[in-house]
């Protein structure tokens, strides 16, 4: 009986130390797994850089260092571990500022440029078909002025028409209103007044009539206005591209023979940010000077803001409508629009304070013998300041400069 009762105490005993070793080697595999999970290699000098096991950094080629993230999950969305994954609180002693609590104005800088307003200008067209038999202009942009002969045409139909004029003053004198209305057909077919004057004192008809230009300004060609106005600006300067139309052409009735360009009415043309675009209004101040005297101030209004937004350098343009009579600005040249933006009542902070990575902004918020990343939001922006929105307060201290903290050593904890 005790040597039954001994052999079974013996059976326990080696099953219980048994068990305690087998317990004690799961628990030892166990550890060494989650350490082996939770340890994580990092570079010193880009902390961005996080792999699981040894290596170099893909930037700067140096060692990877071992880093203990302690069981703790790393969230993208956290702007801590987005920021700086070996640490999350920067200690140093760096300058601070304060958001302040006041109005803002500030002034806006466009750029500009001169070009012609297609709405001032004057299509001269064949009031009757026929042949040119000799031109008086022949380039493009050639200056001409009201009252200036523009070419000579041929045709038979007016010759037609004054054959039966000079048939009625000759022979049917005393029917005014048949007469009247004979006159008004040469007077619609490009005849002027004075010609009609000679037409019936010489009672010979001519069938070539001279077309006087109607005002003053830069022929054009027969391109459509959108394209002229644009690329004008551009070829101003060349005054030996030939026009389309030349002598012996046939035109027809109706046909546009050239454009007048006005430059007594011009448009200043100003580029504007996709930044500023909300505060730029209609008939707002604008103060205008030129690259030929920047000391010479232009007051005007902007009088059109343009909707269609330049996908190239993401700007939409404004209008301002000059009077070019006494300015005589040349087209093509480069103007600076300077408009004043109303004072704004708000929380700002400067520029420098804050930096974007990406679709956030933060700022480095001081607490006790450190700065800690923040997310704040922002409305406009004048001058050298932001608008905050929310985040922030006038009695929270920041760090002054949020790009040297990013670009500082104190990311890197030391041990």
């Amino acid at each position: 009986m005790n040597r039954y009762l001994k052999n079974s105490l013996a059976v326990i005993v080696i099953f219980g130390i048994g068990l305690a070793i087998y317990s004690y080697v799961k628990k030892s595999n166990n550890r060494s797994k989650n350490s082996h999970q939770t340890e994580v290699y990092t570079c010193s000098m880009h902390p961005q850089i996080i792999r699981d096991k040894p290596g170099n950094c893909p930037i700067c080629g140096m060692t990877l260092v071992k880093k203990m993230i302690q069981n703790q999950a790393i969230d993208s969305k956290s702007i801590d571990n987005l920021l700086k994954p070996t640490d999350n609180f920067i200690v140093g002693n760096y300058k601070t500022t304060t958001a302040k609590d006041t109005i803002i104005g500030s002034e806006i800088t466009l750029p500009g440029i001169v070009e012609y307003d297609p709405n001032s200008s004057v299509t001269i067209s064949a009031r009757i078909s026929g042949r040119i038999e000799k031109m008086y202009v022949n380039y493009k942009y050639q200056k001409v002025n009201k009252g200036q002969k523009l070419f000579d045409l041929y045709s038979p139909e007016l010759l037609t028409e004054q054959q039966n004029f000079i048939y009625l003053i000759s022979n049917d004198a005393e029917n005014g209103s048949i007469i009247k209305a004979s006159k008004q057909k040469l007077l619609l077919y490009g005849m002027t007044a004075y010609q009609i004057n000679v037409l019936i004192s010489t009672k010979s008809a001519n069938p070539t009539i001279s077309i006087y230009s109607p005002a003053s300004g830069i022929i054009s060609g027969t391109e459509s206005m959108s394209n002229s106005a644009n690329a004008t600006m551009q070829n101003a300067p060349s005054t030996t591209e030939n026009l389309s139309v030349k002598e012996g052409d046939y035109i027809k009735k109706n046909q546009t023979v050239f454009k007048l360009l006005n430059t007594d009415k011009v448009w200043g043309i100003f580029n504007v940010s996709q930044e500023y675009n909300s505060q730029i209004k209609t008939n707002q101040s604008i103060r205008i000077s030129t690259e030929l005297d920047k000391n010479e101030a232009i007051n005007a209004q902007i009088n059109f803001i343009e909707t269609q937004f330049n996908p190239t350098d993401k700007t939409n343009r404004i209008r301002v409508y000059l009077n070019n009579t006494k300015l005589k600005l040349p087209i093509g040249l480069r103007l600076q629009g300077v408009v004043k933006t109303n004072p704004t009542k708000g929380i700002w902070l400067q520029k420098q304070a804050l930096v974007s990575i990406g679709t956030q902004k933060i700022v480095f918020l001081k607490m006790g013998n450190g700065f800690k990343a923040k997310a704040i939001k922002t409305g406009m922006e004048r001058s050298d300041f932001v608008q905050i929105t929310d985040g922030i307060s006038v009695q929270d201290t920041l760090a002054e400069n949020a790009h040297y903290l990013i670009d500082s050593e104190s990311f890197i904890k030391t041990e």
